[in-house]
């Protein structure tokens, strides 16, 4: 499963992964304890894949912050608690995305990455490549 298929709720704890869309909604499923929930367009809802973290030059998405986390990781929960203190999740932070902007992200928004991360790799979703294609590897601005 990708991150496209993953959905944060406003208001709702943990990461719900996306059944079925209905007319007025959708319904997910939450991958902490597996209840189902529906869901009106009125909510606010992410899809992991449409988010990115500020950098000083540019948004990288979280896909890559996810897989910079499992490289660090080794696949494994991270070692930092997502309840840590605030200086000790943006250290962990820095050594993971060494130029993130300080004055756009938040120690909340730290919390709730590494919160998520750590939720995925217990329900066992931990591919965060773009496509199921080795050609992500290829940039794609390459000069012939």
């Amino acid at each position: 499963m990708t991150l496209d298929k993953i959905l944060s709720i406003g208001g709702k704890p943990g990461l719900y992964k996306l059944l079925t869309q209905t007319r007025s909604g959708f319904v997910g499923e939450s991958l902490l304890d597996g209840k189902r929930v529906t869901v009106s367009m009125r909510n606010n809802v992410s899809v992991l894949s449409e988010i990115a973290i500020y950098t000083l030059e540019e948004e990288v998405p979280l896909r890559e912050i996810f897989q910079k986390i499992k490289e660090k990781e080794g696949g494994e929960k991270t070692k930092i608690s997502h309840k840590a203190e605030k200086m000790d999740l943006e250290e962990y932070f820095f050594e993971i995305l060494p130029n993130y902007d300080e004055d756009r992200v938040y120690a909340s928004d730290i919390k709730k990455i590494i919160q998520w991360y750590n939720i995925l790799v217990d329900n066992k979703i931990t591919d965060f490549s773009e496509t199921d294609t080795e050609e992500t590897a290829i940039p794609a601005t390459e000069e012939e």
